[in-house]
C-alpha cells in the first residue's frame, strides 16, 4: 500500500498543496484530475522522492519515501516516474534504449521482451532508428517502454500520452494499462485528459485550491459531480435551476447538466438563443444564453443560426438523480 499523510509542500511562499491524505492498494490505477497548476505534477514528484516533504510523510509499505536531501540519487528503486522530460539516450537506437535495463545475460529472454514492448507501443518498424530521429510523440512512447521495461512495483505518470497523435492514443492507452492492470502494477496517473480516466482508472482525485475535493469512482464523479468544477474536468456541463427545466416544479434548486444531456425542442422547456455553434463531427456544440443571460452548452444534432431561440428540456430521470445524489452528499 502507498500511503501519503497530511502532506503540505510550498514553492518559496506559493503554497501548492494542503493536507493530502491517499491510501492506494497495490495494483490500484489511480487518476489525479485537476485545472492546469493545481499541483498534480508536484504530487508525483514528492511521492517519487525528487523534492523533500515539507510536512507530512509517503510511505510505500512500510518503507518511508525521502527526497534528495537523504538521498544521493532521489527516487525509489521500486517506483519509476515518467515525467513530460523523456530523458532517453538521443543517439542509440529504439530498441537499445528499451532493453537498456534488461539483463544482457539471458539474450533470448532480452530480445523477447525488448519486442513485447515495441508491439505495445505501435513501434516495431522504427525498433533500429535512432532516438534523436523520431518524433516527440514516438519519443514518448520509447520513455513509456523503457519504464515499462524495468517492471517497477508503483509507476508515476505524468500526462503521459500527451505529445501522441490523437489516432494512435485510444490503442495505445489500451495496451498499456491493460498491461499495467494484468500485472498488478501500482499506477498514479496525473492527467488532464479524461480519456485517461474513465476507462481505465479505479478511483479518480480531483485537486483544487491546494486541496483534494473529490474522490471517488470515475463514473461515479462523471455522474453525480457534486460541482461545476469536477464536472467541467468531464465535459461541458451548467448549472440550471430545476423550476426553470420543469415549470410545475416548485423548487429553486439547482443541478448540473452535461451539454449532451440537454434534449432540443421548439415548443416548451428553458428558453435560450443560440450565439455559436462548434462542429464536432457527430453534433454541433452549441453555445447560447439564456433569459438570465447564462451561458449554457448543448449539443445538437443540426446547425442552428445565430439568434434562433430554441427550448431546452432535461430528462426527469436526470433530474432525479441528481437532487438524490446532492442530497446524500449533505448528510
Amino acid at each position: 500500500m502507498l500511503r501519503v499523510e497530511n502532506l503540505s509542500f510550498a514553492y518559496d511562499n506559493l503554497q501548492v498543496l494542503e493536507n493530502i491524505n491517499l491510501r492506494i492498494q497495490q495494483g490500484e490505477n489511480i487518476a489525479i484530475i485537476g485545472e492546469s497548476g493545481c499541483g498534480k505534477s508536484t504530487l508525483l514528484k514528492l511521492i517519487y522522492g525528487l523534492m523533500d516533504v515539507e510536512q507530512g510523510e509517503i510511505f510505500w509499505e512500510d518503507e518511508q519515501i525521502l527526497g534528495p536531501a537523504y538521498n544521493l540519487v532521489p527516487g525509489a528503486p521500486f517506483m519509476k516516474y515518467l515525467s513530460q522530460d523523456f530523458d532517453l539516450m538521443p543517439f542509440i537506437s529504439v530498441s537499445e534504449n528499451i532493453s537498456q535495463y534488461l539483463s544482457v545475460f539471458y539474450p533470448d529472454q532480452l530480445k523477447e521482451r525488448t519486442q513485447e514492448l515495441l508491439e505495445m507501443i505501435e513501434l516495431t518498424e522504427f525498433a533500429d532508428k535512432k532516438v534523436k530521429t523520431l518524433s516527440g510523440g514516438q519519443q514518448q512512447r520509447v520513455a513509456l517502454a523503457r519504464v515499462l521495461a524495468q517492471k517497477p512495483e508503483v509507476l508515476l505518470l505524468d500526462e503521459p500520452f500527451g505529445h501522441i497523435d490523437n489516432f494512435l492514443k485510444s490503442s495505445l492507452r489500451r495496451n498499456i494499462f491493460n498491461y499495467l492492470k494484468e500485472s498488478r502494477t501500482t499506477v498514479i496517473v496525473a492527467t488532464h485528459d479524461v480519456n485517461d480516466v474513465l476507462p481505465f482508472a479505479d478511483r479518480a482525485v480531483v485537486i483544487r485550491d491546494k486541496e483534494i475535493i473529490a474522490r471517488a469512482r470515475p463514473l461515479d464523479l462523471y455522474r453525480n459531480p457534486r460541482n461545476l468544477y469536477v464536472a467541467s474536468l468531464f465535459g461541458e456541463a451548467s448549472i440550471i435551476s430545476i423550476d426553470v427545466l420543469k415549470t410545475y416544479a416548485n423548487t429553486k434548486r439547482k443541478i448540473i447538466v452535461y451539454a449532451h444531456e440537454f434534449r432540443v425542442s421548439t415548443t416548451s422547456g428553458l428558453k435560450v438563443t443560440v450565439k455559436k455553434a462548434y462542429p464536432m463531427g457527430s453534433h454541433y456544440l452549441t453555445e447560447s444564453k439564456s433569459l438570465e443571460n447564462e451561458t449554457i452548452f448543448f449539443n445538437a444534432d443540426s446547425l442552428f443560426p445565430t439568434g434562433k431561440e430554441v427550448f431546452l428540456n432535461v430528462a426527469i430521470e436526470t433530474i432525479n438523480q441528481r437532487i438524490q445524489e446532492a442530497t446524500t452528499a449533505n448528510d
